[in-house]
């Protein structure tokens, strides 16, 4: 965190491209979307409640290691196939639901939770990180929303704009790590609570299993 922080300081400090009072709004304009509730801040509760703190941390990395993807994307112009092109968006956007559809599957397949020696749920890092990427990078809806609101704060007077808007996702990532670990975070003492009753472990997968379906279908119907 306090690396990526370095890193894209660094970059303003260097190209000046971007004035701070640009940056603070830009911040404090992340943060607020962060913190509105949606596929992905739920998500991140979901499995941290279900999982543990350590599985919502590693969730949320992987959600923002898509926001990379998106950033690099906007940064490069990809992102405008997916605003203009009916048939890579609809594409996309079932590959999204699909998955969403499996995870559902799993929950309401999913039994009590496992616990090793040390009395701590037994999961795959790799896969609650790749399951963050996953549900990031499928949604469409992410890339049309980085093009709508990234450029919004660039400049084209001040230089590169791809460098500006990879100042920006990366901001707009830290907020992200911020709000959604801070959310993880919290759902943590749920899920403390949720490892001593196997029936609210149960009841927890279904809930979990019903939210998956539930934004299957939103990204399902959505539309440019």
């Amino acid at each position: 965190m306090e690396l990526v922080g370095w890193f894209f300081l660094n970059i303003i400090r260097r190209y000046k491209m971007v004035p701070i009072e640009t940056l603070a709004i830009f911040f404090a304009a992340s943060v607020t979307l962060a913190l509105v509730p949606g596929p992905d801040n739920i998500f991140v509760l979901t499995q941290s409640a279900l999982l543990g703190r350590k599985a919502g941390l590693l969730v949320t990395i992987g959600l923002c290691t898509g926001l990379l993807v998106h950033t690099a994307a906007v940064s490069l112009g990809v992102a405008v196939i997916f605003q203009t092109s009916t048939i890579a968006f609809n594409t996309l956007k079932i590959v999204g639901a699909m998955y969403l559809l499996y995870l559902a599957w799993q929950a309401f397949g999913a039994g009590a939770a496992k616990l090793n020696k040390t009395g701590k749920t037994s999961m795959d890092w790799r896969k609650l990180y790749s399951r963050g990427i996953i549900m990031n990078i499928t949604n469409p809806k992410v890339a049309i929303f980085f093009l709508a609101f990234l450029p919004q704060f660039a400049d084209p007077s001040r230089g590169s704009l791809t460098i500006q808007m990879l100042i920006f996702g990366g901001l707009f990532i830290i907020a992200t790590l911020l709000i959604f670990g801070s959310i993880a975070w919290s759902a943590g003492f749920l899920g403390e609570w949720l490892k001593g009753s196997v029936k609210s472990q149960k009841i927890m997968n279904r809930i979990a299993g019903t939210v998956f379906i539930g934004l299957a279908l939103k990204l399902a119907i959505s539309e440019h």
